[in-house]
């Protein structure tokens, strides 16, 4: 299981109990207590969750508002949401097609329609027509591996002429993303 799966797993589980301690995560996870710790750094970093005398609890609920995207939990001000419209109609907020993407993943078999932006054009498309261009030198400080949307594959191939990057399909994006993020959390950031 990769350290944002656990993470993701693990949030899911504090939302069910509210708290948890570590040793409970690690024989949960099956993983040592210092991979737990490494786990829940970023999310103590963003405020996610919060250190208890037991162990860890989810942060105050203002920071889990509507207003912060379904998977990696940050806030939404990306000029280039995805939603997700699931088969009992309920939309998921994500801050970013990389986002979007995973999420999907995930939740391929409730989801009923995803939407994204296009980048340059700013209209809303539908993201399984999409082009994805992604690795580009246009570093919009979001998830990582950063991903833009086209509808247009002449415009992703224009932008890819400035900005470099790989431009793939909806299904080849969503295989991709695990691979380039080799275990890095959700908003690593590029070094």
């Amino acid at each position: 299981m990769l350290p944002i799966e656990r993470r993701q797993q693990l949030l899911k589980w504090l939302k069910e109990e509210g708290a948890l301690s570590i040793a409970e995560i690690s024989r949960r996870l099956q993983v040592s207590e210092m991979t737990v710790y490494r786990d829940i750094k970023p999310l103590l970093v963003e405020r996610v969750i919060i250190k208890t005398s037991g162990g860890i609890s989810l942060a105050p609920i203002s920071k889990t508002s509507a207003n912060t995207c379904n998977y990696c939990l940050k806030e939404l001000n990306s000029r280039h949401p995805v939603q997700i419209i699931t088969n009992d109609l309920n939309v998921e907020q994500l801050c970013c097609p990389h986002c979007g993407l995973l999420r999907y993943k995930d939740i391929e078999k409730d989801v009923s329609q995803i939407i994204c932006r296009d980048f340059l054009q700013n209209s809303t498309i539908s993201a399984k027509m999409a082009y994805y261009l992604m690795d580009t030198d246009f570093n919009l400080n979001c998830c990582q591996p950063q991903v833009l949307t086209f509808e247009s594959l002449k415009q992703a191939e224009q932008f890819q002429k400035g900005f470099g990057g790989v431009v793939m399909r909806f299904e080849e994006a969503i295989d991709e993303i695990p691979k380039r993020m080799n275990g890095a959390g959700c908003c690593s950031s590029k070094k």
